[in-house]
């Protein structure tokens, strides 16, 4: 069976306002749509490293007992759970850290290192 859902644990987890923290989460492979859409939202266009933030709130469908991602929560990671999703969404969408990502964002992209695309 093709396998579009992949569950992970966060290495340190998304602290919510309540205190509660989520670590466990599933994202999906991304359609096309995931990464061509947010490129005409308003905040890539001002910021271009945007772009992930975007993306990773749309392909994550869950984490802990959350009622649904936003950009928000995906900003409010730590640095290290953002790497690690970016890392994840590289490895189940087969994309090469070391080729040309830029259209993504989510790797290195030539000369211009993109958090999390270590």
């Amino acid at each position: 069976m093709f396998r579009t859902e992949y569950e992970f644990v966060l290495p340190h987890g998304y602290l919510d306002e309540d205190g509660e923290l989520h670590r466990e989460g599933v994202m999906r492979l991304a359609t096309a749509a995931d990464e061509i859409l947010p490129l005409k939202d308003p905040r890539v266009q001002k910021n271009p490293a945007y772009l992930v933030i975007i993306v990773l709130s749309r392909v994550v469908t869950r984490l802990g007992s959350l009622d649904g991602i936003s950009t928000k929560n995906i900003e409010n990671l730590f640095v290290a759970d953002l790497a690690f999703l970016q890392r994840l969404y590289n490895d189940i969408n087969r994309v090469d850290a070391d080729a040309q990502a830029d259209g993504i964002g989510l790797a290195t992209n030539g000369s211009t290192p993109v958090p999390g695309g270590y």
